[in-house]
């Protein structure tokens, strides 16, 4: 049986106000041309398909129409809920996505209600089992009366055991002659962070030990982390990362689908399908001059530049202007920059624009027009 893995779409997220709607169309429809030209019988979609809880219409067109077309290529889908996502309004939508084979799976479910998704391979020769553990917050697992009463680490440890009971649950069907597949989204012990990912849902509190995963498994696809990795446990785990660029921590990182070929009683093998579209994020730093002998260099990439200058007016604006793609300056004040005697503590009497001036200078900042500037607006608006 061929399963392809994909997860973390975030559609809907912007960089920096820059919307990325027409790559997130356009990586989609090539993660369904592999699994169209791989011929997979499932495709397991492990969360944060959407950026927010409440997105927009746009984004649940792209979405919505992603999975249908998936489901178009001949190979069943199943989706489970992430911590970006919600639950009810995936519940709301899954009659309709039913209808095109796309099984939604947005809140923890018994095995005898839909936890375990029976898929059939295209010839009809094999079976799996899939567990969908959709995300899990410590509200829904871990009583409230104990969140009150324990530390962050004893809430970490209860959410641990809780979590591998619910997988124990979902997974004691799991048999030598089927396909066995945990599809999870969530912090696995051991991941690492890609750094466009929600830090409240990674921290330690949130990690489940990997042993909790099944030997009997052939395959862990898990979602929430943003970097393709593997996780070393009992059976073949893997996060299948992003398929763009989301966050400047995930520069170095190549974005891919992962097609999974398993078959009952032997543990998967994995290819890495790396993805071509979308726009790259790239980090830049140096002085005006060294930046400038970059200009030009950089393609299409979105970038995050810091220029190592005195702050003054208009730096920003002469970094954008020779990169046209730069959504982020920072100034960074080189070392050993003169700079004035710390503003004085005593501040009574003394005038505004003199204080902002000397708040300037504890910044570095050659700012002589913008002291200026202020005097002239303040004396405006007492006026």
């Amino acid at each position: 049986m061929k399963i392809l893995h994909t997860s973390d779409w975030h559609v809907g997220r912007a960089i920096r106000g820059h919307s990325r709607a027409d790559e997130h169309v356009a990586v989609l429809a090539e993660v369904a041309e592999v699994a169209a030209a791989e011929e997979v019988d499932l495709a397991l979609v492990v969360g944060d398909l959407f950026d927010t809880a409440a997105p927009t219409p746009e984004s649940e067109q792209i979405v919505f129409r992603a999975l249908l077309d998936l489901a178009d290529t001949g190979a069943a889908v199943v989706v489970v809920a992430g911590n970006h996502d919600s639950g009810r309004r995936l519940q709301a939508v899954a009659p309709l996505l039913d209808l095109g084979r796309v099984s939604t799976r947005a809140v923890f479910s018994r095995p005898d209600e839909g936890g375990v998704v029976q898929v059939t391979s295209r010839d009809g020769r094999e079976r799996a089992l899939v567990a969908a553990l959709p995300f899990l917050s410590q509200r829904y697992v871990v009583r409230a009366s104990e969140l009150m009463g324990l530390d962050a680490q004893d809430h970490g440890q209860l959410y641990d055991q809780r979590v591998r009971d619910l997988l124990g649950a979902l997974t004691a069907g799991f048999g030598p002659d089927t396909v066995n597949v945990v599809a999870a989204h969530l912090s696995t012990t051991g991941g690492l962070l890609g750094g466009g990912e929600r830090a409240a849902h990674t921290l330690e509190q949130y990690q489940v030990g990997a042993v909790g995963f099944p030997p009997s498994a052939q395959y862990v696809a898990l979602g929430h982390l943003h970097r393709r990795q593997r996780v070393h446990g009992p059976c073949p785990i893997h996060y299948c990362g992003s398929p763009l660029q989301l966050d400047f921590g995930e520069t170095a990182d190549e974005k891919a689908v992962l097609v999974v070929e398993a078959h009952p009683g032997r543990p998967a093998t994995v290819t890495d399908h790396p993805l071509r579209v979308g726009r790259r994020l790239q980090n830049l730093a140096g002085t005006l001059e060294e930046l400038r002998a970059r200009a030009g260099t950089t393609g299409d990439a979105y970038l995050r530049i810091t220029v190592r200058e005195p702050l003054r007016v208009g730096l920003a604006d002469e970094v954008r202007e020779l990169f046209p793609g730069c959504v982020d300056v920072r100034v960074e004040r080189p070392e050993g920059t003169p700079g004035a005697a710390p503003a004085s503590r005593d501040r009574a009497g003394r005038d505004p624009a003199e204080l902002f001036g000397d708040y300037l200078d504890t910044q570095g900042a050659v700012a002589d027009d913008l002291v200026a500037l202020f005097a002239e607006l303040y004396e405006e608006v007492g006026r």
